[in-house]
Parts: C-alpha cells; structure tokens; sequence
C-alpha cells in the first residue's frame, strides 16, 4: 500500500477536528501546499500542472466542479475502496495473528473480511449472512471460528451473549452447567443463585461454579484496544430547514481552502537545477494529491448525507422516533460506493439538526419485525422503549415491555428487548 493511498483512506473517516489538525501538520512539513490567504499562494489555474498531475483539482474547497466532470475521481476512488483497509489497533493485532495461521488463501480472504466487519467491541458490524451471501457456507464458517480463536477470543460475533458463548467452547474444563447459565445472566447478577438452580436443576453449588466461570471472561473482548477517549464534537454538517425544503451545509469554514504554491510551480519548472526541480515536483505531487484527497472526502460525505436526509426525511420533519429501517449497504448500493466508503464516511461523523446534534451512523438502523407487514427500524424501537420507560408509573419488567410493544405491532423476544434496554443505559425493573 502507498503512502497516498493510506493517506486518502485516512482522510475519508477522519472527523472535522482531526481533520483540521491534519491538514495543519500537513502545511507545516509540506512547503508546496498552502492555504488560502498566504500571498505565497496561488490556485492551479494560474499555473501549467504537469501532465501526470491533470487528473488533479487545485483547490479542496467543495464548491469547486471539474469541467470533465467526476468520471476520473469515481475511478479513482473505487480503486482506493478495494485495496485498502481500515487501520484500527483491534484490527491490526487479528491481522497480524491471522498471518501465522495455517489457513488456505480462500479463507484468509474471508478472514480478513470478518475483521474489518468487526465494531470496537469486536463485534459484526454487518450480519455475516449479509456480508457472504454467494460464499460457500462451509468456508465461511471456517473463517469464522478461525477469527473467534483469535486474541482476544470471543469476537466476530452478533452479541455479548454470544461472545460468552463462543469463549466458554474454548476453554479447557468448563464447568459443566456454565453455557445453560448464560441464559440467566440477569438473575445471577442479582444473586438469586437459587432461583437459578432450581431452573436448572442442578444444586447451588454448580451454580455458583459456573457463575464464577462466566465472571473471568470478557463480554466486550474488543474493548481493551479502544483507545477511546473524552473529546469534543465539531459537527461535520448541518441539515437546517428553510421554506419546508432541507439544505446540507457542509461545516467546511472550520477549514482552510487549500491550493499550492507558486514558488514551486515556478521551480518544478527550471532546467538548470535539477535536485531543486525534483524536490519541487514530489512536494508538488503530494499537494495535490492531499487536496485531491480532501475533495474526495467532502463530496462523498455530501452525497451520503443527501441520502439521509432523502430516506429519513420523517425524522428531520418529526423528529427522534421517526427512523425508518435503513443500512449502510442501502446507501452503498444507490451511491454507487462501496459499503467500507459508506462506513469510514459515517465513523466518528455527526450531523446538526433542529433536533440536535446526531451521530452519522445513528440514522442506519436494521430492520425489525422483518416478517410482519410493518417493519421498524431498531433506533426507533429503541426511542418507543425508552419513552415507555420514561413515563412508568411502576417498573416494568422485560415481559411487560414485550407485551406493550406487541399492542404497538412491535413483535420482540425477551431478549431482544432486555438488549436494547442494556444500549439505553437502563437497568432491569429490578435495579431501576
């Protein structure tokens, strides 16, 4: 992989304030780039680029359109999408693991695929039926336990639950009822050991033994290379109402409008000093391709927002708890992109809207109640649950807010609803 191919990558999910400071350390060590005010600078169509460089604009602000129109920057990005991939430290440590593995290519390909599907709790981010449809199921299974072997165990998985699941099956001398357990978790968090026995059929003591078990695996193996941290947000757009239409404002004055210098265009152009011309002509290449890189990001952020605004137009009108079901690969799919473009655009990304301030990735919501006639997106499920729960008068218990949803049309498993209730930040009726 290229130093500019990562580099682009790179720029495509980075959000504004990372952004910003990347295009400052990047007028810092490259001469040849400047910002626009700089009396040392000079926009590109004022000088002659080279012909190797033609294919490149001359300035990052998106209000720019190339007259050949953005054929050549479609082509070129699709290339970027299929040969580069995520750089994130859980990815990183599966991937250099996977590399000693006695696996054939076919697999490996899989495998590399799994892992960058994978969320910062090491979790699928797309279901893997969706992401193979097509694939032989036998390969892909492989290539599934092969990643969940991995350090850390436990991950290329749909949930917490089965994270545990797949982490007690590769242990050595497993309690024998510690995997029945796993589906009183929330009774033996609150100690009521015998209730569980009894449900089991086995004494307390087994009990307890597989309880203790479960307590020294992790739910969340993903987490421990989060490098997470406490920063502010800077939104990248805003979606703002006028005369009953939307407009999308791209936040693009929080960064400087780029061009190149035309001190080094002059110099890129003398015959006499060939190591200066040389050194003026890299720097000048690199400029481009940053700036290049910029436009890429801030027309494809433009356009995924568009779709959001086009496909959840109830919210924007209505407000939370009126997302409709809609994934990234819907999105891929009408765009024209590819489904890690689609991601990297909406990581770490937010959006400014008269509701407030929202994550990008918060509008794509799988579906729920997918054989029933009206189908719910899981944000939206999610908003009526805690809604419902705002406004009890008693706690409710997980059953109760089944039984509630299901008059709604919302049809859920217990266990569906005990989730969405943990991702709320809500305890069970027994804590609240």
């Amino acid at each position: 992989m290229s130093a500019q191919l990562y580099q682009s990558i790179k720029l495509m999910e980075m959000p504004l304030l990372e952004l910003r400071s990347k295009i400052s350390q990047e007028l810092e060590s490259n001469p040849a780039l400047a910002a626009e005010g700089d009396p040392m600078e000079v926009s590109l169509d004022d000088a002659e680029a080279n012909e190797e460089d033609a294919y490149f604009e001359n300035t990052s602000d998106p209000g720019f359109v190339h007259k050949g129109g953005d054929t050549a920057s479609d082509q070129q990005q699709k290339f970027i999408e299929g040969v580069l991939t995520r750089s994130e430290t859980l990815q990183e440590h599966l991937l250099w693991q996977l590399q000693f593995e006695p696996i054939t290519p076919n697999t490996r390909r899989l495998c590399e695929i799994l892992i960058q599907n994978l969320d910062s709790d090491g979790f699928n981010f797309t279901p893997t039926d969706t992401l193979f449809q097509g694939n032989d199921p036998n390969l892909v299974e492989t290539a599934i336990k092969t990643v969940q072997a991995l350090d850390p165990v436990g991950t290329c998985v749909k949930d917490y639950h089965e994270s545990l699941r797949v982490q007690l099956s590769l242990l050595k001398n497993v309690p024998k009822y510690a995997v029945q357990a796993l589906d009183y978790l929330e009774l033996l968090s609150k100690g009521k050991l015998a209730r569980v026995a009894k449900s089991m059929g086995c004494s307390v003591r087994k009990v307890r033994e597989a309880f203790d078990c479960i307590k020294t695996l992790d739910p969340f193996p993903g987490r421990r290379f989060s490098s997470a941290q406490t920063h502010f947000i800077l939104p990248d757009a805003q979606v703002a109402r006028k005369n009953g239409e939307f407009r999308i404002i791209l936040n693009d004055e929080e960064i400087p409008v780029l061009s190149v210098s035309p001190f080094f265009v002059e110099v890129a152009e003398r015959k006499k000093d060939r190591g200066a011309r040389s050194f003026a002509k890299a720097s000048l290449r690199s400029a481009r391709w940053f700036i290049q890189s910029i436009r890429q990001r801030n027309q494809t952020l433009l356009r995924v927002t568009r779709f959001i605004v086009e496909h959840q137009r109830a919210f924007f009108e209505k407000g939370p708890g009126n997302l409709v079901p809609m994934t990234q690969h819907d999105a891929a799919r009408e765009l024209d992109l590819h489904v890690s473009t689609v991601s990297r655009i909406a990581s770490g990304k937010y959006l400014h809207t008269e509701w407030g301030l929202f994550s990008i990735k918060y509008f794509f919501s799988n579906a729920v109640n997918q054989h029933t006639p009206r189908t719910y997106s899981k944000e939206r499920v999610k908003f009526t649950i805690s809604a419902m729960l705002a406004k009890e008068d008693r706690h409710l218990t997980d059953q109760e807010i089944v039984d509630s949803l299901e008059e709604r049309g919302i049809f859920l498993a217990r266990r569906t609803v005990a989730k969405y209730r943990k991702e709320l930040g809500l305890g069970s009726s027994y804590s609240r």
